[in-house]
């Protein structure tokens, strides 16, 4: 059921991803646009994916078919993933990047209890792409399905877009995003006409966030123009781990060097300094002539581990060491990325969190 009140005025906030989850959604990959010529790899990738995964909480999977749900059934069989811990929901999808086209949730705590509300912001695949019809329709689904409460994202009386890759927040009332992904004035403009004060009305109203934090420019070939779970990630309340290239030559160098210069500079919701950790970059990943959007900041904290893209570099280890060491309440774990990544996205955009 649709709220004419917005989360920020009944209580709510969007919590971070540490927090405790009941599950994880995921959207079975169909689109051999997304991945040419390596489906039946992608779907192993998947199938570690979700055995990490299940070992902490439940698995939701979106499916097109009980055709495409019995293929599921069986790659996640083979790897050896709790299948007692994963359901199947068959909703079309066009793609199934569930950070940005699944359901966002926000919580709030009634009379010691914590409840969850999914705010719908309206996807159009990133201004980018014609197929998003079935996607835009998945939170609306989630919260029938569900039975929770359902807030229509809206800014100046028309649908707000919004991804979940292009924000990140640290559950106590800050969110980053970066001015590349919704300030650009000509690049796939998600909202036209609305400017950064809009913007910010609309984080503290559909997320409950007091603090807005604007990076500049994301890493290069990211399709989405500037997602910032590809950039900079909180891994506690104060601390963020931020990419940077050791590179003067190479295209990201500057944007990421850029980006540093500012957080030290930005403040928490509390008044308090960002802590801020390196984290290092691949090296250039191309598929044939196009640079694809490697980034070690791609990773997902599940309840049972942190899970983080790799790229057959050098610098897996040291950013999985960096990892470890900032996350050591649960196993951080390395899933071979290189084949996803040529979808222009990994292990965060193809996961979104539903908070216990």
């Amino acid at each position: 059921m649709k709220n004419a009140k917005t989360p920020e005025q009944v209580g709510y906030l969007m919590p971070a991803e540490w927090e405790p989850h009941e599950a994880t959604w995921l959207g079975w990959p169909h689109n051999a646009t997304d991945w040419p010529g390596k489906m039946n790899a992608i779907a192993w990738v998947y199938g570690e994916l979700v055995r990490k995964i299940a070992a902490g909480e439940r698995v939701r999977i979106l499916v097109d078919s009980p055709a495409v749900e019995a293929r599921a059934r069986r790659v996640l069989k083979t790897a050896r993933a709790d299948l007692e811990q994963v359901e199947f929901f068959h909703w079309q999808t066009d793609r199934g990047w569930m950070r940005d086209s699944g359901p966002t949730f926000v919580s709030r705590t009634v009379r010691n209890r914590r409840q969850n509300a999914i705010v719908h912001f309206h996807f159009n695949a990133w201004a980018h792409y014609d197929n998003w019809q079935h996607d835009r329709r998945v939170p609306e689904r989630a919260s029938c399905q569900l039975g929770l409460p359902l807030f229509d994202a809206q800014c100046q009386d028309r649908p707000l877009v919004l991804e979940g890759g292009g924000i990140e927040v640290n559950g106590r009332g800050t969110l980053i995003t970066t001015e590349e992904c919704y300030l650009d004035p000509v690049t796939q403009v998600r909202n036209p006409g609305l400017g950064r004060a809009d913007y910010e009305l609309a984080f503290r109203r559909f997320l409950g966030v007091q603090q807005i934090l604007w990076l500049g420019h994301g890493i290069a070939g990211d399709d989405t123009h500037g997602h910032v779970d590809d950039l900079c990630r909180f891994v506690n309340p104060t601390t963020v781990v931020l990419v940077q290239s050791d590179d003067p030559q190479d295209v990201n160098y500057r944007p990421l060097a850029e980006n540093r210069e500012r957080l030290q500079g930005l403040r928490l919701e509390n008044g308090a300094k960002i802590q801020v950790v390196p984290l290092p970059m691949p090296a250039p990943l191309y598929w044939r002539d196009t640079r694809l959007p490697a980034s070690y900041a791609n990773f997902y904290i599940a309840n049972a581990a942190v899970l983080v893209p790799t790229f057959n570099d050098p610098a897996d280890r040291r950013a999985l060491g960096i990892l470890a060491e900032l996350f050591p309440d649960r196993p951080v774990v390395g899933i071979h990325a290189v084949d996803l990544v040529l979808g222009f996205g990994t292990l965060h955009c193809l996961t979104q969190q539903q908070p216990a």
